[in-house]
């Protein structure tokens, strides 16, 4: 095993402390490339995967919010402020993220379908097998269905 995979799996954080300090320092040479690479690439699906689960608690809520009148309460309310305002903050800070929306938002209300089943006790079969409403309907300041 080489060097760099010997520091990049053993303490993963001195190794990005290292590759960050031969980037600052312009020893191209000597970076780990390709786990490099690989991390660079995980940052990016982390974000991606940040978005849809905020968009997975949100919509979970909506859904609670219509099929459960009964329970709605503030604190359902104030995860839908919470849940939009970090959408929307991880959209701000990675608008590459866009041109995903449609496959974020499907994936996303697939898991929220779940997720209000299972805390409703409610069949799946009682929400909608599409989402009733539309990615600018959610994120609509104070908009509950």
């Amino acid at each position: 095993m080489d060097t760099d995979n010997q520091l990049y799996n053993q303490d993963f954080y001195s190794w990005t402390q290292q590759q960050a300090e031969f980037l600052r320092t312009g020893r191209l040479d000597q970076l780990d490339i390709a786990n490099l690479a690989e991390e660079v690439l995980s940052m990016g699906r982390s974000e991606y995967n940040a978005l849809e689960s905020r968009l997975t608690r949100l919509l979970s809520h909506l859904l609670k919010w219509q099929y459960q009148p009964e329970r709605r309460g503030r604190s359902w309310r104030l995860t839908v402020v919470e849940q939009r305002k970090r959408a929307r903050k991880v959209l701000d800070e990675n608008p590459g993220l866009k041109q995903f929306l449609d496959a974020i938002y499907t994936s996303a209300y697939d898991y929220a379908v779940l997720a209000a089943a299972k805390e409703t006790e409610l069949p799946r079969k009682t929400f909608p097998p599409e989402s009733p409403w539309t990615f600018d309907q959610i994120m609509q300041e104070e908009w509950l269905p």
